[in-house]
């Protein structure tokens, strides 16, 4: 078993005195960036526009956890029911072939307890994923500026990074961000995914982690996610583990910088399933409606699992607009 005498309670998080001015502007930056694809592709989110697929299935809290993991909704045992939407992450509806960050997530209703918001109980609890164990930025700023650099095309994009790079930086941080979202992905099924940025657990803070389990089949590299998953699900159940892995020390596991990959150990807390069902039926063409136009955010927590660091307060900000824009909130 891990070791977990090194999940700390002594983080902290740094608010800047420009933050609230800065995550207002960002939110118009991207609401008008929304608007303009949804002209060209109809309503949808700014990022993560694609919907690969949703699903319905349940979390399963595991007991005797450690102290640091046991808070929140994994305070107790129990079985929760879930969706969950798995999405390609960019702001147009690219072929699958296309490079892409992948997105995975996971709603959990059945919650009981304070909404990270403060606007009265829980309604879920959110938890949103992708396929890097790390953000690519170390925060929102240089986040937001070079999604909107790149939405102006590729041009605008390397006029950006030689101007904020420097004329060797630029084609360096262009080449690392060609070789993160280029990464091999191996299918939704078989690909660890990550929340690459922290959340509250009680009074620790902790990072998570989606993990497959064997029996959801050998990695491929399909060019349709969507057709590879509800053949799948038509003829097996598919598993995860979901794991946290604790915050231990500023240097080694930072709340403000994005960017650090945390070397702290994982926990298993939970297993998702998601059972098997026809993607294609009538109630599963509902629910593939029903998640397109529902909120997952991860502000929408239990206040035991507060977002935490730049990354996620900008969050709170930008994905309300989003979700105000497209008549979700």
């Amino acid at each position: 078993m891990s070791n977990h005498t090194t999940a700390s309670t002594a983080w902290h998080e740094r608010i800047a005195d420009d933050e609230a001015q800065r995550f207002e502007a960002q939110a118009r930056q991207f609401t008008e960036l929304q608007r303009r694809r949804s002209e060209r592709h109809g309503q949808g989110r700014a990022l993560h526009r694609k919907q690969i697929i949703a699903a319905s299935g349940s979390l399963a809290v595991h007991a005797n956890l450690p102290a640091f993991a046991r808070q929140g909704l994994f305070a107790q045992a129990g079985e929760h029911p879930v969706w969950v939407r798995l999405s390609n992450g960019g702001m147009d509806r690219a072929p699958d072939r296309v490079p892409d960050i992948r997105g995975f997530a996971i709603k959990v209703f059945g919650v009981h307890g304070d909404s990270a918001l403060g606007n009265g109980p829980a309604a879920s609890q959110d938890f949103l994923l992708i396929n890097q164990p790390k953000f690519a930025f170390a925060g929102s700023r240089e986040f937001v500026d070079f999604v909107l650099a790149a939405a102006r095309g590729n041009g605008a994009l390397l006029a950006y990074l030689l101007r904020r790079y420097g004329l060797l930086g630029g084609p360096r941080r262009l080449a690392a961000l060609l070789r993160t979202v280029g990464a091999p992905f191996h299918g939704f099924a078989c690909t660890p995914l990550y929340s690459a940025v922290p959340i509250a657990c009680g009074p620790y803070a902790v990072r998570l982690r989606l993990e497959p389990a064997a029996s959801n089949g050998a990695p491929a590299r399909p060019d349709d996610h969507a057709a590879a998953l509800r053949a799948l699900l038509a003829q097996q159940p598919l598993q995860w583990s979901l794991q946290v892995q604790p915050f231990t020390d500023e240097r080694a596991t930072p709340i403000e910088d994005a960017s650090v990959d945390w070397p702290s150990p994982y926990t298993t807390v939970a297993t998702l399933t998601l059972p098997v069902q026809d993607l294609a039926s009538a109630e599963g063409q509902a629910l593939q409606a029903r998640a397109e136009a529902a909120v997952f955010d991860p502000w929408q927590a239990l206040a035991a699992h507060r977002p935490l660091g730049d990354v996620q307060r900008a969050r709170k900000v930008i994905y309300f607009a989003s979700q105000r824009e497209r008549g979700a909130a």
